[in-house]
């Protein structure tokens, strides 16, 4: 986060030097539309990922489509942006706007996993949608940190638990 400076963004983005502050006067506005173009990459790939997989009709289906989305996340342009998403979420502790902007929205992904909880009788659909959604979210992060792919039986583990 210490590296994120206007002057930083001009020279990533090939810009004259004072293009960004001129959109983003302060340090916090900068954050905040970093934050604000995550949670929008963020939800443009969930809808992506959903919209790629057939119907969720099996547990395996499910599984699939979380495998896609953990591949997704730790490799390439993904990959990058899930660092920046949890170096945000960890300055957020500090900024209620942030937190704010960073707290699970509805999206495709999250309504796929809800109707097929809801679908296969699946109890207390709410708290498991977001009890299964964070544990992915934990195994991506631990994967970022540690390298390798995420599981396929410890998704199908929290797919089986998510039933239950």
């Amino acid at each position: 986060m210490r590296g994120l400076t206007h002057r930083a963004v001009d020279r990533r983005a090939a810009l004259p030097t004072g293009t960004t502050s001129a959109y983003f006067r302060t340090r916090a506005a900068l954050l905040t539309g970093l934050v604000t173009r995550l949670v929008q990459l963020d939800q443009a790939e969930l809808q992506s990922t959903a919209e790629q997989l057939a119907p969720l009709h099996t547990a395996d289906d499910l599984v699939n489509g979380m495998t896609l989305l953990a591949r997704r996340r730790l490799t390439g342009e993904g990959r990058r942006r899930s660092l920046a998403r949890y170096a945000c979420a960890v300055e957020s502790v500090r900024d209620p706007e942030l937190r704010d902007i960073l707290v699970p929205r509805e999206n495709a992904g999250r309504e796929a996993v809800r109707t097929f909880l809801t679908e296969h009788g699946a109890p207390d659909v709410e708290t498991r949608t977001h009890t299964l959604l964070s544990c992915i979210d934990g195994l991506i992060f631990d994967r970022l940190v540690s390298g390798g792919e995420v599981p396929r039986e410890a998704l199908e583990g929290l797919v089986t638990a998510a039933l239950r």
